[in-house]
């Protein structure tokens, strides 16, 4: 398809109306397309857990649970697309889709759509609305208590974003949340949490089962493939959401106003840049900036719509080669953000250069 002509110069930044004028093109759907998909992720996912069952030697039974973890990770990125309701042109049918592919990682549809899509996609790094990632206060953390601040120690370490994900975003508001993490009710929450409640308990009986069928020890059956497959997909989803509003160029905001004059659908995002095949990999998920400003997007026009932008408004979007020493560089400098200074610091509140 053609990219309309968008050029404007490099210091301005156009409204999110205009934008998303310019990536109109780039929101055709396929149904045949997200139903192939769904249903080559579906069979890898299968294949994954079948060879845990059928190979005998540990190393093996790890490579393919990490394989399977991965997996999940390939169709949560599908069902958070259907979510969006930007896979096809049916509602219904996204939604079915959209919670088949939830059900590997454990992930109540309804949940995530206003977690996700209401709260951070409606309010991207506004302190006190989205909760994904936002950084404490040099005062807020001073006033925690020891343990907690051992734990964002270890979330921000640049080793804790699967620990971050599993606590704060998986286990406090997405499975069985109290009022005090997810304010919202709807009548489609239980449900939705007792669904995926249900596929855990079939999928590790499933794997009891087998083992117990072709003589192998129980324990190692669970670890390689339900624990396994599932920390490793938190693990990637963890460190996916840090890097996508983690950077040293990214603000946070506490003024709803000046946010919003931010326009944070554009500054608040990363392009994060892989190598060898990484963002196919993970079905264009990175190509990020694009995903905020049209939701409506999917995932197989994404990187032809970043392209646009980054055509468009040459040095406003943030892009970033990925590299272990940049992320562990990232992680050592952004701990906390000073908005008196609007700047990240260190957990002394310094500003870290």
């Amino acid at each position: 398809m053609n990219a309309p002509d968008t050029s404007i110069a490099a210091a301005e930044i156009p409204s999110r109306k205009t934008i998303r004028e310019w990536l109109q093109p780039f929101r055709e759907r396929s149904t045949a397309r997200a139903v192939s998909l769904l249903l080559l992720d579906l069979t890898l996912f299968g294949a994954s857990l079948a060879a845990v069952i059928l190979l005998r030697a540990w190393p093996l039974k790890l490579l393919f649970g990490a394989l399977a973890g991965i997996v999940i990770g390939r169709l949560f990125i599908i069902g958070h697309d259907a979510c969006h309701q930007a896979l096809t042109d049916s509602k219904a049918l996204n939604n079915w889709i959209g919670r088949i592919a939830f059900l590997p990682s454990m992930t109540p549809y309804s949940l995530w759509e206003v977690g996700h899509n209401t709260v951070h996609h409606g309010y991207t790094n506004l302190k006190q609305v989205d909760f994904v990632w936002a950084p404490k206060t040099p005062e807020e953390f001073a006033a925690l208590s020891p343990w907690r601040q051992r734990l964002e120690r270890i979330y921000r370490s640049g080793w804790g974003p699967g620990l971050y994900y599993l606590v704060e975003v998986w286990w406090l508001r997405m499975y069985f949340p109290s009022a005090r993490y997810m304010k919202a009710r709807r009548k489609n929450f239980l449900p939705d949490t007792l669904l995926v409640s249900a596929v855990g308990l079939v999928w590790i009986a499933g794997l009891v089962a087998a083992a117990l069928a072709t003589q192998q020890s129980v324990l190692l059956m669970l670890l390689t493939g339900f624990a396994l497959p599932f920390l490793f997909w938190t693990a990637i989803v963890g460190f996916v959401i840090y890097v996508h509003h983690t950077h040293t160029s990214v603000i946070w905001h506490q003024d709803k106003i000046d946010w919003a004059r931010a326009i944070p659908n554009v500054t608040t995002t990363v392009h994060l840049k892989f190598r060898h095949g990484v963002g196919t990999l993970l079905h264009h998920i990175m190509e990020h900036t694009a995903h905020h400003v049209d939701m409506s997007i999917p995932l197989y026009h994404l990187k032809a719509a970043q392209r646009c932008l980054e055509a468009a408004m040459p040095g406003r979007i943030i892009i970033q080669n990925f590299s272990w020493r940049w992320y562990f560089d990232t992680a050592r400098r952004c701990k906390l953000f000073d908005f008196k200074q609007n700047c990240w610091t260190d957990f002394q509140g310094v500003r870290v250069a």
